[in-house]
């Protein structure tokens, strides 16, 4: 077992792992730590605990220090520079008239690097974009290619349902999302209705997609013929989430509902699938 924090780089970023050293950190206190891309100051949103070594990246970097003032003022004056690089990037990207749309642009703690994030549809060719740059900046110059979801994520916006992007807030890591998912919550498969501001599948249809998984295994599908103590019927509706049946009695001719918890206290004698 090892003992660990979890640090934040970004509001709604993935979740890292770093030895403590020795230092017991409550939540949400800032802390400077090494990372693959140099010093950074990060968050740490889970304090203390232990983990197995399935769950840890060895080695496990140490903390260095906790957080001062003077980091705070670096993080901010960091963030300014960062706004002037975009202009600047901006520009070159014009200049050199790149198909490529620049999204954001990020200093590291330490100012080692600069990163500028960027979308595009295919291979872009900035090996002199990247020269000039490097002569205005006099550092380290990366450009990362990053997807319409990533973009989304760092740009924030209000989704269809009228809150903040959960990519934003709250999600730390993209999950896979299909259009399965929309089947078999009964959602319309109009793209424009299923699909967030990138353009993708909304996150969100993986939230209850679990639930309505499970429901489907109990649940006779629609056009089933299910027997019931009133006789035959056939399936002609599902509400899912509730467990509840709508069923055409072929003798009687009228439709009837019925939740799971009744047609298992009647004892369903047989479904049959009108395969």
């Amino acid at each position: 077992m090892y003992e660990v924090v979890g640090v934040r780089f970004k509001k709604a970023g993935k979740i890292y792992y770093f030895d403590p050293n020795g230092l017991a950190i409550p939540k949400d206190t800032f802390v400077i730590v090494e990372t693959v891309r140099g010093i950074e100051f990060g968050k740490v949103v889970v304090s203390n605990k232990k983990v197995g070594e399935n769950d840890v990246v060895l080695p496990l970097k140490k903390v260095m220090r906790l957080a001062d003032e003077h980091d705070r003022m670096i993080v901010e004056e960091n963030k300014q520079s960062a706004k002037e690089a975009y202009e600047v990037c901006s520009s070159k990207v014009m200049q050199h008239e790149l198909d490529m749309k620049l999204v954001d642009v990020e200093y590291t703690f330490d100012r080692n690097k600069v990163i500028f994030y960027f979308t595009a549809d295919g291979r872009i060719d900035f090996r002199e974009l990247v020269k000039d740059l490097a002569a205005v900046f006099r550092t380290r110059i990366e450009l990362r290619q990053i997807g319409v979801r990533d973009e989304a994520k760092m740009l924030g916006g209000i989704g269809p349902c009228g809150r903040m992007l959960c990519c934003s807030t709250f999600l730390g890591d993209f999950e896979p999302v299909s259009i399965k998912m929309a089947k078999d919550q009964n959602l319309s498969l109009n793209p424009a209705k299923i699909s967030g501001l990138c353009g993708r599948l909304m996150c969100c249809l993986k939230y209850e997609n679990d639930e309505y998984e499970a429901a489907k295994e109990q649940l006779p599908d629609l056009e089933d013929i299910i027997e019931t103590l009133e006789g035959p019927g056939k399936v002609v509706g599902l509400n899912i989430l509730e467990r509840v049946i709508q069923v055409e009695l072929i003798k009687k001719e009228r439709v009837v509902e019925y939740t799971l918890d009744d047609l298992i206290h009647e004892g369903v004698v047989s479904i049959q699938t009108t395969d």
